[in-house]
C-alpha cells in the first residue's frame, strides 16, 4: 500500500494535498520530495519503519524535510539476515520465569530487554506498550519511549525486532545512564 501511494501520489487519498511536480523535476527527485510527506500520513505515521539508502544520496537529492524521528534512517546493503541463536528459547524460558520489571507477574510471553549492556529491565510487550503509551492514550501502537530501567530513549520498533531474533544488540558504546539517547532524524 506505501509502495502504491507513493507511485500515485495524486489518486491516494493517504495524502490529503499531494504537491505538484515542479517543471522539469526528475521522477526521482519528485519521489524523494514526497517521502517524508508520505511517512508522515495515517497509517503509515506510526509504524516502526527503516529507510535503507543502498548508496548515499547525492547532495542535491538530499530530503527536504525530515522523515519522522521514529523513522530509522540507514545506509548501506545492511546486515544479512539473522537466524534465532540456539538456546535462546531456554534464556528467555528462564527469564519468563522472572516475571515482567512492570507488573511483577510470569507470563509465557517473550518479554523486551533494553539493548544497553548494564540494563536488567525486561517487561512484557502489553506492560511497555501501556508506560510508553501514557502520553498519548488514544493512540494504539507505541512510537518509543524511556526506558524504565536507564531511562534510555527506546524505539519500539528496534525492542520488537530484538526479540523476535531479527536484530542483535548493536556492538556501540553507549552514553551513560542518565543521557538519554533520542534517535537520529536527520540523513547521514
Amino acid at each position: 500500500q506505501f509502495e502504491w501511494a507513493w507511485q500515485h501520489p495524486s489518486s491516494s487519498h493517504r495524502l490529503l494535498a499531494p504537491p505538484p511536480r515542479r517543471p522539469r523535476e526528475q521522477p526521482i527527485s519528485f519521489a524523494l520530495r514526497l517521502l517524508p510527506r508520505l511517512l508522515r500520513a495515517p497509517p503509515w505515521s506510526r509504524l516502526p519503519l527503516r529507510l535503507r539508502w543502498l548508496r548515499p544520496l547525492p547532495p542535491h537529492s538530499q530530503l527536504e524535510e525530515a522523515p519522522p524521528p521514529h523513522v530509522v534512517l540507514e545506509e548501506g546493503a545492511g546486515p544479512p539476515r539473522l537466524k534465532r541463536k540456539k538456546g535462546r528459547g531456554q534464556e528467555e524460558g528462564e527469564a519468563a520465569m522472572l516475571g515482567c520489571g512492570l507488573c511483577e507477574e510470569a507470563m509465557a510471553t517473550p518479554l523486551l530487554r533494553c539493548p544497553r549492556p548494564f540494563c536488567k529491565m525486561a517487561a512484557h510487550p502489553p506492560c511497555l506498550a501501556r508506560l510508553f503509551l501514557a502520553p498519548e492514550p488514544q493512540q494504539l501502537l507505541p512510537l518509543g519511549g524511556a526506558c524504565p530501567g536507564c531511562h534510555a530513549h527506546l524505539l519500539w520498533g528496534d525492542l520488537i525486532r530484538r526479540c523476535r531474533g531479527e536484530a542483535e544488540p548493536e556492538e556501540e558504546e553507549w552514553a551513560e545512564p542518565d543521557d538519554v539517547i533520542l534517535p537520529s532524524s536527520a540523513p547521514t
